[in-house]
């Protein structure tokens, strides 16, 4: 799977917030206007590209740029560590955006993260491995995230949902410091914002086999980038250092699109971070 930001989404997403002009990017880059117009659009360009100064102006890690530019990707993900987790991705809008489903193995009791587009995938998923959904998590109340909503709680009338969103009912917010048990898997949240004023990671601990915790972070972290913050970006920049760095490093990391990868993965290598 492709990175959910090329080199050219970093590069405009990160010059839109600190509000560099497309010249001075090109200027301090190396390039004609007319070439960084060309990096940001397709993400290559034929000449070399100044990484360093560029992503001083921008306040990018340069050299993980670089890296990005030439190919970087996160490992692949053996998921048959955690038995009783499933992506599900589904397509709408002109983007893909993934929906995670976890479940107890001895309970069957069972939490969807975001819903996607399309129900039917996780509607055939909890009927064929015989679940009872118990809780949906919204990561945030964007429309990619909650397009399937409905039809779900439809189907699911009596699931509890849980948002970090303070127009939500009463019932339905998340509480400092609460958690919830679902089976042997403990679920807890971090709050996250800036891409969303209402942005939430859910954590799931305590796996079978000590597999590693599954941070499920919606849009605040890609593999490689972040979610667009624009006047948020020192914000979300923040509460992923706060919140999502101080995870341990084997942290999988579940983001709203594009592939998983580690916490470690992200520390050393997202452009975003020194």
């Amino acid at each position: 799977m492709n990175l959910e930001d090329s080199i050219g989404d970093i590069l405009r997403k990160a010059r839109i917030s600190t509000e560099t002009a497309l010249g001075d990017a090109a200027t301090v880059a190396g390039l004609s206007p007319e070439l960084y117009q060309q990096l940001e659009s397709t993400g290559r360009v034929n000449v070399p590209v100044g990484w360093e100064a560029l992503g001083s102006r921008l306040t990018l890690n340069g050299s993980r740029l670089r890296k990005q530019y030439d190919g970087w990707l996160p490992k692949p993900t053996d998921l048959s560590r955690w038995r009783e987790l499933r992506v599900i991705t589904s397509a709408g809008d002109d983007m893909t955006v993934n929906a995670y489903l976890v479940w107890d193995e001895a309970t069957r009791d069972a939490a969807l993260f975001d819903t996607g587009f399309d129900p039917a995938p996780i509607l055939n998923l909890i009927a064929s491995n015989q679940l009872a959904l118990r809780h949906i998590f919204i990561t945030h109340a964007h429309p990619d995230h909650v397009a399937a909503l409905a039809p779900i709680r439809q189907a699911h009338p009596k699931v509890r949902l849980h948002s970090g969103s303070r127009h939500a009912p009463v019932e339905q917010r998340n509480r400092p410091d609460d958690f919830i048990v679902l089976g042997s898997l403990r679920i807890s949240h971090r709050d996250t914002p800036g891409h969303a004023d209402d942005g939430v990671t859910y954590i799931v601990g305590n796996w079978p086999d000590d597999a590693p915790h599954v941070a499920i972070v919606g849009d605040a972290l890609f593999a490689g980038s972040i979610g667009g913050a624009r006047e948020h970006l020192e914000l979300a920049r923040q509460k992923i250092r706060e919140q999502l760095f101080s995870l341990p490093d084997p942290t999988l990391v579940c983001p709203g699109h594009g592939p998983l990868s580690t916490m470690i993965e992200e520390k050393s290598a997202n452009p975003w971070f020194d």
